[in-house]
């Protein structure tokens, strides 16, 4: 698995958005906090979840989707692809590659144990390590839509979580507060 897990990391290290290789590598962590003795396929699939914005030519854009849930379950489909092609070539074991394949194409809905844990800790990392460098590329008003919609995807448990994480940059705190509040407000 190792070799898997190398091909996957030079992969999102050509990633032209800023934050995910390191939010690949949270979302592992992420993943093995909520469940130490996670399996191959779910750790596999917490390094690929996004891994086709790694791939420029077969990227899932944003601005070809009316509907923000449309654009992520295309995205999390074209990823599984992507995945599935190099698990193939790295000869990983059929029931592995099934298994991961489908926890990404889920990582964004969850609908059963594992894939709630990866959608989990996906949204999680977002709040932890991409919201700063998501809020500088995409400005006030994305990142607010997008908080709102990763916020209301955490378990309660997780929400928990993020109510208390803080940033080193005053206006993030405040930012997070907001989405929080909001997002409470609409309930």
């Amino acid at each position: 698995m190792n070799c898997v897990k190398k091909k996957i990391k030079e992969f999102i290290e050509k990633s032209f958005v800023t934050e995910d290789p390191i939010h690949a590598e949270n979302v592992l962590e992420w993943v093995l906090k909520l469940k130490s003795d996670a399996d191959e396929a779910l750790q596999i699939a917490a390094l690929a979840h996004d891994i086709d914005r790694a791939v420029e030519k077969r990227k899932i854009l944003r601005s070809d989707f009316d509907d923000y849930d449309a654009f992520k379950a295309a995205h999390a489909e074209n990823s599984a692809r992507i995945l599935r092609e190099i698990l193939n070539g790295c000869h990983v074991e059929q029931t592995i590659i099934d298994e991961t394949c489908r926890l990404v194409e889920r990582h964004e809905t969850g609908g059963d144990l594992c894939s709630d844990l990866l959608k989990d800790a996906d949204s999680i990392s977002f709040f932890e390590v991409n919201m700063p460098l998501y809020f500088q590329r995409e400005g006030y008003e994305e990142t607010l839509k997008r908080c709102i919609w990763g916020y209301q995807r955490l378990s309660p448990k997780m929400k928990a979580i993020c109510q208390k994480m803080t940033y080193s940059h005053h206006s993030l705190v405040k930012f997070l507060q907001e989405t929080i509040h909001l997002k409470t407000k609409l309930l």
